[in-house]
């Protein structure tokens, strides 16, 4: 068993990876995301700081359960999910259910970032870790409690006015309401008659403009 696992989110790269770093590390993939919103009511709670209660996705259970058992059996951990919001976030969520499960007692664990696979890359970002960016986490988390907060309200409307299996979107669900208040505006103007009268008029031999408007 190798000292140091590395976490990436396919298996496609998993392989790669492992043939690059060798036989000290062992190289595992979480398969996307490992956890999410639990699918009920009360999951995004904005009257208490928009708190957010998360499952581990059942279809990956099995996935985090081989990462626990191997990273037992290592020294280091090191996260390697994709370098964006969505891989960062991964990379917390997955650190998040270890630490609660005691499998990061011990162990160091590392954040690692690369932009293409090839050997120099990975070694590069394997010797040059990073912490995590709650920037990023928090980014992904926001994102998340919108289409949460907006799909769970709007999308049983469209099941109930339109079709079932529609869901509403964070961004066209707002755009779509400016759009409707925008017109209901339109369609409530009332048209008034306006007049505008211009003249000249003079004091003490000074002339100026005049500008009566009703």
């Amino acid at each position: 068993m190798a000292d140091n696992l590395v976490i990436v989110e396919s298996p496609a790269k998993a392989k790669t990876i492992k043939k690059y770093l060798g036989k000290d590390f062992d190289v595992l993939a979480s398969y996307g995301h490992v956890r999410d919103l639990v699918p009920k009511e009360g999951a995004v709670d904005p009257d208490n700081g928009y708190a957010m209660k998360y499952q581990v996705l059942e279809k990956n259970e099995r996935h985090v359960e081989t990462i626990a058992r191997t990273l037992r059996k290592s020294k280091a951990l090191y996260l390697a999910t994709d370098p964006d919001r969505e891989g960062e976030a991964i990379a917390w969520h997955l650190s998040e259910i270890l630490k609660s499960r005691g499998d990061l007692d011990g162990k160091a664990v590392h954040r690692v970032v690369f932009y293409e696979i090839t050997r120099n890359a990975i070694r590069a970002a394997v010797g040059q870790p990073r912490r995590l960016s709650l920037e990023l986490v928090n980014a992904q988390q926001a994102r998340r409690a919108l289409d949460y907060l907006v799909g769970f309200n709007l999308s049983p409307l469209l099941w109930k006015k339109v079709r079932r299996g529609l869901s509403a979107g964070r961004v066209q669900s707002p755009a779509l309401r400016m759009i409707c208040e925008r017109e209901e505006e339109i369609a409530a103007f009332v048209a008034q008659e306006y007049w505008t009268i211009d003249g000249e008029g003079s004091h003490s031999a000074q002339a100026f403009p005049l500008k009566l408007s009703e």
